[in-house]
């Protein structure tokens, strides 16, 4: 693909264990941020090596999603684009690698652009694939955030306890991208994060420890998801104190509360879930070689 950039070392330059291929736009499924704020935080956490990355020319209205000018640490004065950038990060010896994309959904040729995706997972022969998602939900800020884990892969639904998709109208850009890696045979899953709908623009970190727990929990890899514990809990104090002085949002969070309450988490929880991920894998690999 022309729209894709690498680096001209990327190949000799880094050597990935078995890695896990990471993707979260800024858009509409990626509510308070928390998704892209996830993949920010594993290569902070980390540390890690540009590979490459997505042109952004033929894939973005730049009415929409501009440019900005800001000046470099020289004084110089430079332009940056949306950024799609392909970053391979080292875990700890005996944990999967990881490649993050944590970009902004482009605006067309969505086809394309999955196509470009899909052939970045083949270049760093990632095993997997998983999409990070947040959206808007009726969930109380006090309680534990829900995750929704899919997969469209029969195999690997039923190895983690995952639902089937189920939703049939307009999709974006991860709809599309699955129906890609489906197509290519790369086993691909999706966890979603539900927000509160009544704080939905405000920075979630709450939202975003909530991921990372469930990512590293089917992965196996650490993904230091407590050190947003102090983030977490001053987030849900801020609101706390915001939510107490109006009587009407109060009385609708303690409804909320209620209905949480008597729900069922969407997804199994467990250290069973990274041993059933290998041994899907494992299976899978198998398969292909067979």
């Amino acid at each position: 693909m022309t729209e894709l950039r690498w680096n001209s070392d990327f190949k000799s330059s880094i050597d990935l264990d078995r890695p896990v291929l990471a993707v979260a736009f800024k858009g509409l499924f990626d509510a308070s941020g928390a998704a892209t704020s996830a993949l920010e935080w594993l290569s902070s956490y980390f540390s890690f090596m540009k590979l490459g990355e997505i042109d952004p020319e033929t894939f973005f209205d730049f009415t929409q999603e501009r440019p900005t000018v800001l000046f470099g640490e020289n004084g110089e004065r430079e332009l940056r684009w949306p950024a799609n950038e392909i970053n391979a990060i080292k875990t700890p010896e005996g944990q999967r690698d990881l490649v993050v994309i944590a970009g902004v959904e482009p605006h067309l040729r969505w086809k394309t652009f999955s196509t470009a995706l899909t052939e970045v997972a083949h270049e760093v022969q990632a095993e997997t694939v998983t999409t990070l998602g947040s959206m808007v939900g009726m969930i109380p800020h006090t309680r534990p955030l829900t995750i929704i884990g899919s997969s469209t892969n029969h195999d690997l639904a039923a190895r983690l306890g995952l639902n089937r998709p189920s939703y049939q109208g307009p999709t974006g850009l991860v709809g599309a991208l699955h129906d890609t890696l489906d197509k290519a045979g790369i086993p691909v899953l999706s966890l979603r994060v539900s927000v509160p709908h009544y704080i939905p623009d405000a920075p979630n970190p709450k939202a975003t420890r909530a991921l990372l727990r469930r990512f590293e929990m089917v992965t196996g890899i650490d993904t230091g998801y407590t050190g947003l514990d102090s983030e977490a809990s001053d987030w849900e104090k801020r609101v706390d104190e915001a939510v107490a002085g109006d009587p009407e949002i109060t009385s609708y969070v303690r409804r909320l509360e209620m209905q949480s309450d008597q729900s069922e988490e969407t997804m199994p929880s467990g250290d069973d879930l990274a041993a059933e991920f290998e041994a899907f894998l494992r299976d899978h690999n198998r398969s292909d070689g067979d």
